[in-house]
């Protein structure tokens, strides 16, 4: 089974060095490891207290965000190193202020894996929801060095409950302690034998419970949206698009306002997306804030907005959903916000959970949209799923402050 994942390893870092010729976001991939050694030499000093903490891509630094947040208020003198796997991740965060060392993780082999831990010496690692790399993990495991797993969330379709799962399975006992999102995450790996757990949630929660406190102000927009009911589309794809876009066409005759904020935000896409829309309509980065407030629909052309944006909507719709899977919802219920989205969500627990409070809804058709539109356009309706968005929030907070407990206690860390 080793010479099966190294294969694949080799094989997907052959492929991914082939499709950087015809694909941007390839191409970032193979460029941002260039000369990471020589970065590392240059950028690492020795004998301090270094955390590494790893993230997928940019939604699994979210879940680290709090983590590092209140380690670098708590204890100023440890050194973060944060590393990506994806472009996605560290292209918008590769100027995050509280992570010391900021950069691309190596393709998982046994002398890459040796030599990064060598010349990182971290005294913690942190894995955020996934990324399970075999050579990393055994060598951090010999080595003796404490590797936790944050806001996990397993299934029994993955391969590490699988009869030939058996190298995923080892991968999961090099973990010293995993903090997993919900109860039947846990059983799963107790059922095979893994006892150092916790059901601790999402860390996202604890960061998006700050934002309505500390978000940003947009007077743009507020004079967009100001005395009208504001319907905020966020990370939205073009299937999305072919959900919602024939409710935005026959709202002519209503007052309703739309903010849409594309996933995608190259100009060809854009200007694919007014071509289709039939209310008047506008780019934010072309505003005026004199005559913003005559238009129906307005389009976010930049992305660090969106979590910011919530603010100004009471209902919103969260992309994703009819691709690989929905993209934040925790940002909208924030701030209240009755969350829809489409049917590919079972892989968030936070989903499924605001699906059973009925403070979010899936759908599956653009007569989906509209009805679900019109049964929150009840008051009642409407003020129990915005109740119940903000009691769900409310009721699980707190995994960063457990994560932090187990890791003064390991590492001997005052309170």
């Amino acid at each position: 089974m080793l010479f099966i994942y190294r294969l694949a390893i080799q094989l997907y870092h052959w492929g991914i060095q082939l499709a950087a010729f015809f694909l941007p976001k390839a191409r970032m991939w193979v460029d941002g490891r260039k000369g990471i050694w020589k970065r590392l030499h240059q950028k690492i000093a020795k004998d301090q207290d270094l955390i590494w903490i790893h993230c997928a891509s940019l939604g699994e630094f979210e879940q680290g965000r709090p983590l590092i947040e209140k380690l670098k208020a708590q204890y100023p003198h440890c050194k973060i190193f944060l590393s990506f796997f994806s472009p996605s991740g560290y292209e918008i965060r590769k100027e995050y202020p509280l992570a010391d060392y900021i950069d691309y993780l190596p393709v998982d082999t046994p002398h890459n894996a040796k030599r990064w831990i060598e010349l990182l010496q971290p005294r913690l690692v942190v894995f955020v929801k996934y990324e399970f790399w075999y050579y990393y993990l055994a060598t951090l495991h010999q080595k003796g060095i404490p590797c936790f797993l944050i806001s996990a969330i397993f299934r029994p379709d993955q391969s590490f409950f699988k009869p030939y799962g058996g190298l995923f399975r080892k991968m999961l006992f090099h973990f010293q302690h995993i903090f997993v999102q919900n109860a039947r995450s846990a059983q799963l790996l107790r059922d095979i034998g893994i006892k150092n757990l916790t059901i601790s949630g999402d860390t996202r929660i604890d960061r998006v419970i700050e934002i309505p406190r500390n978000a940003k102000t947009f007077p743009l927009v507020a004079n967009f949206a100001e005395g009208h009911q504001v319907i905020v589309l966020g990370s939205t794809w073009e299937a999305d698009e072919k959900v919602f876009l024939p409710f935005l066409n026959h709202s002519i005759a209503t007052s309703t306002k739309f903010i849409i904020a594309p996933h995608e935000i190259n100009p060809t896409k854009l200007a694919a997306l007014e071509s289709r829309l039939r209310l008047k309509v506008c780019r934010y980065s072309q505003a005026q804030q004199a005559t913003v407030a005559n238009y129906r629909v307005l389009i976010i052309d930049n992305i660090g907005m969106l979590s910011a944006l919530y603010q100004y909507g009471q209902i919103a719709y969260i992309g994703g959903g009819f691709g690989k899977g929905i993209h934040n919802t925790l940002e909208p219920i924030a701030f209240g916000l009755p969350v829809i989205f489409g049917p590919k969500y079972e892989k968030f627990e936070e989903a499924i959970r605001l699906i059973e409070r009925q403070a979010a809804f899936s759908i599956d058709k653009p007569e989906d949209f509209a009805e679900r539109l019109a049964w929150l356009g009840k008051a009642e309706h409407y003020r129990a799923a915005s109740k119940q968005a903000k009691l769900f929030l409310q009721e699980n907070q707190g995994a960063t402050q457990q994560i932090m407990l187990k890791i003064q206690a390991v590492l001997g860390l005052p309170n």
